[in-house]
Parts: structure tokens; C-alpha cells; sequence
């Protein structure tokens, strides 16, 4: 039978090594444990000594008991018993983990952000739905309801009950596709000349139409005949003579205005219209700025005489005065680089979540204007 110590610690002179079996294993089945010991630990020479003795007498020569004693001083310490409080908080936590290891909190407690988030996002996309609904139909309502037909009549009962009308009004159209094909340029301009006809029949004498890019100013002979040519569709062949230009551009007129066998005569007035881009914004400010501080270095002008009646008047004259009005078809509000200056007390009018250029925007913003009040800054 093959011994329980190592091999070699006798022939080496060295102090034997008993191999300790596995904790799982009885002092008992002592007698099996050959090569399933992993381990060796120093033996003192007398436990040896019997250990060799009860060998010899094929383990029979010590008791179960006598064993467990030979054997307990090499054998490492128990780990301390856990007592009743840390065992029942182990099996109560491993119990809550098997419960909720597939439960709603438990999942919850994991995507609880995307939880949150997929919540936010379906409130607000219905709330947006509902919105974009809500003005579609009010919008539908007012291009039924308040329709032009092309007639100036029809255009003057709508606004024959409101108290008052802008003088100057200014409008922002955008340029689609960025001008790339001639398709965008033609609506530009047909837009621009819906807009004309629609002030020339309300009585609207100054119109001003922003573009930021300024691709109408390459084309003002075009677009001044497109635009003689509605007020024509409007008002048939007396209609309205029309003023068209830019700053730093010579205006383009038409033929003086034939009334000759006109009924409404007193209500049909010229209408001048500027064309206005982004490089008539910030730009001419700046470029005013450099102007008036040269004047001061060179002693022609003094730095007490820059004030803001003169910086307005220069702007005023230079660019455009400033509108009483300032509609924006785009769904929402975006000046897209118009002119700051022209603005402080402009009041702006917009239609949320509306697509394109149509005369119920024109009319809403004119009843809209009729009810403004004007503080000036009081």
C-alpha cells in the first residue's frame, strides 16, 4: 500500500510530510485517501511513528476517535460559524435576487432612463401632432373662409373692419434648392408678386421683401415685369404703376397709372417695393461704423454729434426706413440675418407650423396688426 507522506522525506534525511485530505473528507475514510490527498504538511516523529504502527497493522490498530486526535493539530482551523442575524440576511438578499432576477422592478431599475425618454418623446410627438393638426385646420378655415379670387373687392372687405393698416410692411421669403435650378427662382418671384398684389388691393404703399442670398437683385427687370403683370390679373389694365429697387440700385418704374375710367380711382395708389438681403443687415452697420469713426479721426465730424437719430437717419436713408410690420411665412420665427437696426419696434407675426406663402398668413397678420398695441418701449 502506498504510504500517505511524501515521497523522498526519509531517504533526504528531511522531516516527513503527511498529505492532509480534503476538508469534505472524514477522519474516518482514512484508510482511502492514497493519491486523492493534495496537500503535505510537517508530521512530528511520534504521530509518525504511530502513524506507521496502525499501517503495519492495516489500519486497524487505531480507533476512528484515535485517528481524528492524530490528525487535528495539522489540520487548518474551521472557519467561525456565522451566527443566525449575517445568515438570514444571506439567504433573505439571495432570495430577493432570484425573485426579482426576471421582475418588473428589476428591469425598471435597468432602463428606467430609456423608460423615461421613450415617454418624453411620445408626449411630445403627440403634443407636436396635435398642434400641427390644430393649425392645418385653422389655416384650412382661413384659405376657405378668406379667399382673394384674384379680386382687389374681395380683398378690401376683408380688411374694411380693421382700425388700421401698416404704412411700411416687410415680408421674408426663402429661396428653395439655394437657386440651383430656375425652378426656385420662378417661385421667388411669383411669391414676390402675389405679396405685391395683395398690398396694392389692401391699400399697402411700401413693401419691402427680404431674401437673404439677394438673388432677386440680379433679376430686378424680371421681377418688376412679373409683378406689373399680376397687378394687371388684379386690376386689369389700370392697374397700379409699380416702383422696384434695391439700395445702391436705381429703382425700375413703370408707365404713370391710366385711371382715367376708373370708379375707385382714389383707392388704387402706387406701391414701391424694395428688395432687401442679409449684406443690408450687419454689414451696412459695420460698414457705417468704419465711416462715421474716419470722419471722427479726421476731425470732420465730432464724437459728441454720433448719436443713435443720427446713426438711424443714415441707416434709413442708406437701406430702408423701418416697417411697421414684419410677416414670416416659415413655420417658425427666423430672421435669417435681417437687418437688426430696422426692427426695434417692428411687430412680428408668424403662423406656427405653416408651409409656404398664402394670402390667410397675409390676412391674419394684418388683423393681428390692427390689434397690436403700440407701447414704444412704456
Amino acid at each position: 500500500m502506498e504510504s500517505n507522506f511524501s515521497k523522498g522525506d526519509a531517504r533526504l534525511g528531511e522531516e516527513p510530510r503527511l498529505r492532509i485530505p480534503p476538508q469534505n473528507q472524514t477522519p474516518a475514510d482514512l484508510s482511502g485517501i492514497d493519491d486523492k490527498l493534495l496537500y503535505a504538511m510537517p508530521f512530528s516523529a511520534k504521530d509518525l511513528q504511530r502513524y506507521r504502527k496502525d499501517e503495519k497493522f492495516s489500519h486497524r490498530l487505531l480507533t476512528p476517535e484515535e485517528k481524528v486526535n492524530l490528525l487535528k493539530p495539522y489540520l487548518p482551523s474551521p472557519p467561525p460559524p456565522l451566527d443566525r442575524t449575517r445568515r438570514a440576511s444571506l439567504s433573505q438578499v439571495s432570495r430577493e435576487e432570484r425573485k426579482g432576477k426576471l421582475g418588473l422592478r428589476r428591469f425598471l431599475r435597468r432602463h428606467f432612463h430609456i423608460f423615461i425618454y421613450a415617454l418624453i418623446h411620445l408626449y411630445f410627438s403627440i403634443y407636436i401632432r396635435l398642434r400641427q393638426a390644430y393649425h392645418a385646420i385653422g389655416n384650412r378655415f382661413y384659405t376657405v373662409y378668406h379667399h382673394h379670387h384674384h379680386s382687389p373687392e374681395l380683398i378690401q372687405r376683408d380688411i374694411k373692419d380693421l382700425s388700421r393698416l401698416p404704412k411700411h410692411l416687410s415680408v421674408i421669403l426663402t429661396l428653395e434648392d439655394q437657386g440651383r435650378s430656375g425652378a426656385g427662382l420662378e417661385k421667388l418671384v411669383n411669391e414676390a408678386a402675389d405679396i405685391a398684389a395683395w398690398c396694392a388691393s389692401a391699400g399697402i404703399t411700401q413693401l419691402s421683401i427680404y431674401e437673404k442670398t439677394g438673388i432677386l437683385k440680379g433679376y430686378v427687370k424680371e421681377t418688376h415685369q412679373t409683378i406689373s403683370q399680376r397687378l394687371q390679373t388684379y386690376f386689369g389694365p389700370s392697374f397700379p404703376s409699380v416702383s422696384l429697387g434695391a439700395p445702391h440700385i436705381p429703382p425700375v418704374q413703370s408707365g404713370l397709372l391710366s385711371l382715367s375710367n376708373s370708379p375707385n380711382n382714389e383707392n388704387r395708389k402706387n406701391i414701391n417695393i424694395l428688395l432687401i438681403s442679409a449684406e443690408d443687415g450687419r454689414d451696412s452697420i459695420v460698414d457705417l461704423t468704419k465711416t462715421l469713426a474716419e470722419m471722427s479721426q479726421r476731425k470732420k465730424l465730432q464724437p459728441a454729434d454720433i448719436t443713435t437719430e443720427l446713426v438711424d437717419a443714415e441707416l434709413s436713408e442708406s437701406i430702408m426706413e423701418e416697417p411697421d410690420l414684419l410677416v414670416l411665412f416659415s413655420p417658425f420665427v427666423e430672421l435669417a440675418g435681417y437687418p437688426p437696426w430696422q426692427i426695434r419696434l417692428t411687430e412680428i407675426f408668424h403662423v406656427p407650423d405653416n408651409q409656404g406663402v398664402g394670402y390667410q398668413v397675409f390676412y391674419r397678420a394684418l388683423c393681428k396688426f390692427a390689434k397690436a398695441q403700440m407701447r414704444m418701449g412704456r
